[in-house]
């Protein structure tokens, strides 16, 4: 699977979550911040999950 692939799913799951927080009357700074920090994680493991192998010599 490709990085933008990856990534592109995991803000429309941020969107989705952030959608579910301002429903429930979450404070906007409150969502922005969580939106942050999971779109921080999302970079992390799909540039871990999608790196290729280094091929060995």
């Amino acid at each position: 699977m490709s990085f933008a692939l990856y990534l592109a799913g995991f803000v429309i799951f941020i969107a989705g979550v952030a959608w579910a927080l301002v429903t429930a009357g979450v404070p906007g700074l409150y969502v922005a911040i969580g939106s942050v920090i999971l779109l921080g994680i999302g970079m992390f493991t799909g540039v871990s999950r999608t790196r290729g192998k280094d091929p060995s010599a």
